[in-house]
């Protein structure tokens, strides 16, 4: 006994007995509703980006590798699941799987908005030096100063901050960050400016 591709449906025939499709058709409908989803997924994942740096993290770096993971798995799984649909093979676990991530991006974008936008506990300054900076060139160029870091048991981090800001700065200046909690509590960074 197999499942429908479409439905998910048990059916001993070709034909689905819950939503009336051949085997052909739900394999159709299946590639239909992939290409909606995945599309759905990639912008959701191309708009997580600028989300994130409108109110940035302290944990940047570490939430885009996870999404940048979480992008290319979900790809695979559906590459996977269309490759096990072509062979006649079962794919509804994979397929639940698959479903139920498209929807992160989306919620982390909205999670690191909300954690920002809503945060009105006054900002904590943190008084630190800058050790160096760097530039990542690209269609989102970001600019980033790497300073002492004022948390337990971490050596530098590493800040967002404008392109003015990035041209203002040189290792060995001290600089004072205003760092807010997050409604959330992801903490994010409120600004960066001289003592």
């Amino acid at each position: 006994m197999t499942r429908c591709l479409d439905c998910g449906a048990e059916r001993e025939t070709d034909q689905c007995p819950t939503c009336g499709l051949t085997s052909a058709a739900a394999e159709v409908m299946l590639r239909r509703r992939l290409v909606r989803r995945t599309a759905l997924f990639l912008v959701g994942a191309i708009i997580f980006v600028p989300a994130s740096q409108v109110f940035p993290p302290l944990e940047e770096d570490g939430i885009l590798i996870f999404v940048g993971v979480l992008f290319f798995l979900v790809l695979g799984l559906g590459l996977w699941m269309v490759n096990r649909a072509n062979h006649g093979r079962e794919i509804e676990v994979i397929k639940r799987v698959y479903f139920g991530l498209l929807p992160v991006p989306w919620i982390l974008a909205a999670l690191l908005f909300i954690n920002g936008k809503f945060d009105a506990a006054p900002p904590r300054p943190e008084t630190v030096s800058v050790v160096g900076k760097f530039s990542m060139p690209g269609f989102l160029r970001t600019e980033r100063l790497v300073v002492t870091s004022w948390r337990q048991g971490r050596a530098v981090e590493r800040l967002q901050v404008s392109r003015d800001d990035y041209g203002r700065f040189r290792p060995g200046d001290s600089v004072i960050v205003e760092v807010q909690s997050g409604v959330v509590g992801i903490p994010w960074v409120y600004a960066v400016y001289r003592p």
